[in-house]
């Protein structure tokens, strides 16, 4: 009877130990199932009159950012994050479809090139030779003229991983509205763990070119159909700006931001000086439409601003290898383009922090230059990363 009691107990507890070993494995079985993982898919987004077919690549990391691109001009159509509850909403300006972009936007999520920014009478000479371009922004060429390389279809690889990215090639041929040399794009955008996007670009010419490459997202923090931006706070390190003409061509001078509404060494408020009727350069770009020159210019990848939305909690810390960057308020938004869900964007309800070399620099020796030559490579990055401040 003792042997059998004792077999009795033996087998109870084995069952026991059997039973605990299982349901561990189906709650680590459970955690696996919902993990999140970053993805990458791949999807149809149109196709263009000339019959090229556009995708688009959705970029989701484990912590549930997503940055939509297409496969036209590389542009942004969407990109999530959290506000200071977790929720995570659509903070760029775009639109719903490939019609809108066709029909035309003031470079929503955009790359721009070969020359972002303007040059002044779409005009300039290298190695003693003049080049023009096309005046799409009278008097001057803008973007990289009447089409740049946001209206070009860029070939894309995706590149899996646990941070995944979506490398974009173009080959601009020499003469390309009007700029010389072949040259040969590569830009990827890698979608980090730290719910950052990280954009690197590089190119080479077989001629010596100008060359300054950009993205044109325009942000509101607090979602993309919430409104103005006056509201935003800014911050950037940078002591000086460029003043421009009434074309918006920077005059040469190094101007201090020093008691003028340009000084956002502290975090400030955009709205609180951008109707300044007494500035010069206020009237002139509408608001702010300018270039400020980092306090630090050097080629290494640095913090140069930060951009935070009250109401929502988000904060967006900008990086970059670059000299300086574009800030822009919407000032000609009139809403005239289908925005996304059927909105219309009216002044001022999106921001550019466009990082870049000088605007009009191959026209203006003192700036640094923006010449590629053959056998040298240009290599730029720029970070636009994202926490939450409650």
């Amino acid at each position: 009877m003792k042997k059998i009691k004792l077999l009795t107990l033996f087998f109870a507890i084995i069952t026991l130990f059997a039973c605990k070993q299982t349901s561990g494995e189906q709650k680590n079985t459970e955690k696996t199932t919902y993990m999140k993982k970053s993805t990458i898919t791949k999807t149809p987004f149109g196709t263009l009159a000339d019959g090229q077919a556009v995708e688009q690549y959705a970029l989701t990391n484990a912590a549930g950012m997503q940055i939509d691109i297409i496969t036209l001009g590389g542009i942004i159509t969407k990109w999530t994050a959290p506000d200071k509850n977790g929720v995570y909403e659509d903070i760029t300006l775009g639109c719903d479809n490939l019609a809108g972009y066709i029909k035309g936007t003031p470079f929503f999520g955009a790359l721009v090139g070969r020359y972002g920014n303007r040059i002044a009478k779409g005009k300039f000479t290298l190695d003693g030779k003049t080049y023009s371009m096309a005046i799409n922004n009278a008097p001057n060429t803008l973007h990289g003229g009447t089409k740049g390389f946001d209206k070009m279809v860029w070939a894309a690889t995706p590149i899996e991983g646990e941070e995944p990215a979506l490398k974009l090639t173009y080959l601009s041929k020499d003469m390309e509205e009007g700029y010389p040399g072949n040259l040969s794009v590569e830009v990827i955008y890698t979608l980090q763990k730290d719910n950052a996007l990280r954009i690197d670009y590089k190119a080479t010419t077989d001629k010596a070119t100008v060359l300054n490459l950009t993205n044109h997202a325009y942000f509101n923090l607090a979602g993309q159909d919430k409104g103005s931006i006056l509201d935003h706070e800014l911050m950037l390190n940078a002591n000086r700006f460029l003043p421009v003409d009434k074309g918006l061509i920077p005059t040469g001078e190094l101007k201090s931001v020093t008691n003028t509404p340009f000084d956002f060494t502290t975090a400030t408020a955009i709205g609180k000086r951008i109707n300044d009727t007494l500035d010069t350069q206020i009237k002139f770009g509408g608001g702010y439409d300018h270039c400020w020159v980092f306090t630090d210019s050097s080629n290494q990848l640095k913090s140069v601003g930060m951009l935070s939305e009250p109401t929502s909690g988000r904060v967006m810390e900008v990086l970059t290898t670059e000299p300086a960057i574009q800030f822009y308020t919407g000032n000609f938004l009139h809403g005239e383009v289908d925005g996304k869900g059927g909105k219309t964007y009216q002044k001022r309800t999106g921001l550019c922090l466009e990082t870049q070399h000088y605007p009009d620099s191959p026209n203006q020796s003192k700036f640094p230059t923006t010449t590629l030559k053959p056998n040298e490579t240009y290599k730029t990055t720029s970070v636009y990363r994202f926490s939450v401040k409650k």
